[in-house]
Parts: C-alpha cells; structure tokens; sequence
C-alpha cells in the first residue's frame, strides 16, 4: 500500500478583491506530493505558480482562499496565524525567488539562520550558532564558519541562494516549496544548485514542490508535473510521458518552445500565439481557447464546445488533462 501523501491539496481557491472586482487567481487546483517526491508546476507568468505556493505555506493577508490544504492530514486552510508560525519552517519551509531580498543586509547569514533555529526548535544561542554553521557547511559553502560571519552582499548570487536554502533546511522541514530557485542563476550554477536539492531530497526524503517556467529544470529534477494556465490545472502527469506524449495543446505549446539541437542557428524560437487568459473576466468555456490550435481544424461543434463549455480536470488521456480535444497516446498532438 502506498503511504499517505505528504501534501494534499484539492479544490483550492484563491481569490483577490480589487477595485475592478475580484480575481480569482487560482481556481478548483489539486494535487498530492509524497515524501521523496518532487512535484514541478510549470506555466507561463501570471498562471498562478506562486500564488498556489503562497497559499500552501499561509502566506497571503489579502486574498479570500477556499478548499484544503492538507499537510501530514492536517488541515492549513483557516489554521490560526499562530499556528502556521508553528509549521513555517520547522514542518514545511520555502526558498524564494531572489535571495537577496530575501536576506536581511544588516545581519550576518549565520546570524539570520541561527535566529531562524532558535524560533523554531527553541534552541540556545551557541547551539544555534552551531547548526547555523553545519548547515552551511551542507549545502557546500566553503569554510562555513568564516563565512557565517559575512553579510548577504559578500556572496555570490549561487551562494546566497544556498545560504537560503541552508536556512529552509536548517530546522529540517519534512516539506520544501522552491519558487523559481534558479531564474536568475548561469546555467552551472542552475545545475549545482539543482543538484543540492536533489541529494538533500535523497539524504532526508524531503518533499518537494518546484516552481519554475523552465521544463528543462522540469526534466532534470520532478518525477511529476502540473501544467497550469489561467490559474487552472491543464495537465497533470509522471515527468516520462509529459513530455513523451502531451496531451494538453498548452503542455505542447510550452515543449515546442524549447530550442532543439537540431535547428538552424539562425531559426527563430517558436512560440504560442496569443496573450494568458484575464482572470477579471475570465471566459465562459477554456481559458486556452483563443490560443489553442486545434481549433482550426475542429469541427463547428467542437469550436463551440470549447469556446462554451469549461473542460473538465479528467483522465480521458490516460492521465488527468482539462481539455476537450485531448491528444491520446500515439496519436500526434
């Protein structure tokens, strides 16, 4: 019998009041990860990635939220501050996009991630100035204990986000949400940082949600992936046949984007024509609609069906896909 996922998340709403009326940034999403399992949520900006993460982890003062959030069967959703201060990092702990926003400038890292142990586990000051070095000292920074006495401008963008990364594992979370860890990092460094979560997830059986707009991060680190678009799910499946076989037109638009080995030097990237969905107004049928290709092909009732009627979250393709003109298996999408 598989164990109970880690992280439940079904029918999860988010929803912000704005001067022009609400928007709903996150609609009817589900998902589950399991302990030693990654989870990417891939999609273009605006689709609702971030927003997901900051409702998993509480973070949001604003927004009107609805559903369940889950975590080791604990419900989050309408938890009291007070206990989600418990959680945030000592049961499920985030690394941020910019790391050195995220980093305060006027105290030392090694400070910062003492503190950061000292809230959660309640531990002394040597102590924690203990764990803050070992903790650098896990994730590769070179002589730790020297540089936990450094400020956030005197590392490099790599090492402040493993200083970062340091600090979210610090009290040992069972849960690890990385929102775009790698944006705005060369690719080796993308690559080494990728590589650290991944022997840390191996080391402590960490779950992991990775949110990214990159499927070649995708590729290299999720073992599953939720397509999202306009603040809903399009697909979800195992990494393998995602990306062997997608069966939503949005997943097909974001994988032929990539550039190919094989292309001319000189070819441009191709890509999806059309603008994401406004979520102040958001259309009647599916959101993908006005972008889909398949369209052009499909006939009079189908046109109408899509432009009408919102595609159900089912598995008519063999895994889950919000989609009326779905690609089946060995069928060209």
């Amino acid at each position: 019998m598989a164990d109970p996922p880690l992280l439940s998340v079904t029918d999860l709403k988010v929803t912000f009041p704005t001067p022009r009326g609400p928007v709903r940034a996150v609609d009817s999403l589900g998902f589950e990860v399991r302990r030693g399992r990654t989870l990417g949520i891939v999609g273009e900006s605006g689709s609702g990635k971030s927003v997901t993460s900051m409702a998993v982890m509480g973070l949001h003062t604003a927004a009107e939220i609805t559903g369940s959030v889950r975590l080791d069967g604990q419900e989050l959703v309408g938890l009291p501050e007070r206990e989600m201060n418990r959680l945030r990092g000592r049961k499920m702990a985030m690394i941020f996009q910019d790391p050195l926003s995220s980093l305060h400038p006027y105290y030392t890292v090694g400070e910062q991630i003492a503190e950061h142990h000292r809230v959660h586990i309640r531990s002394g000051r040597r102590a924690a100035r203990e764990r803050a070095v070992e903790a650098l000292a896990e994730v590769g920074i070179p002589e730790p204990r020297r540089r936990a006495g450094e400020y956030p401008h005197q590392f490099s963008g790599g090492m402040r986000q493993r200083v970062m990364i340091a600090m979210a594992l610090a009290c040992e979370p069972e849960l690890l949400i990385a929102d775009e860890p790698t944006t705005a990092l060369d690719v080796t460094v993308q690559a080494q940082i990728l590589e650290l979560i991944a022997a840390l997830q191996q080391d402590r059986g960490l779950a992991v949600v990775m949110i990214t707009h990159d499927l070649g991060v995708v590729a290299r680190v999720a073992h599953d992936v939720l397509v999202m678009y306009g603040g809903r799910a399009a697909e979800q499946a195992p990494v393998d046949p995602l990306f062997a076989v997608p069966s939503h037109p949005y997943t097909r638009g974001l994988l032929d984007s990539l550039p190919r080995l094989d292309d001319r030097d000189d070819e441009p990237l191709r890509t999806i024509p059309g603008s994401p969905p406004s979520l102040l107004a958001p259309a009647p049928g599916c959101a993908f609609a006005p972008r889909c290709p398949r369209l052009a092909t499909a006939t009079d009732q189908e046109r109408s069906r899509c432009e009408s009627e919102r595609p159900s979250f089912g598995g008519a393709a063999g895994h889950p896909v919000a989609c009326h003109l779905p690609a089946h298996e060995g069928v060209a999408s």
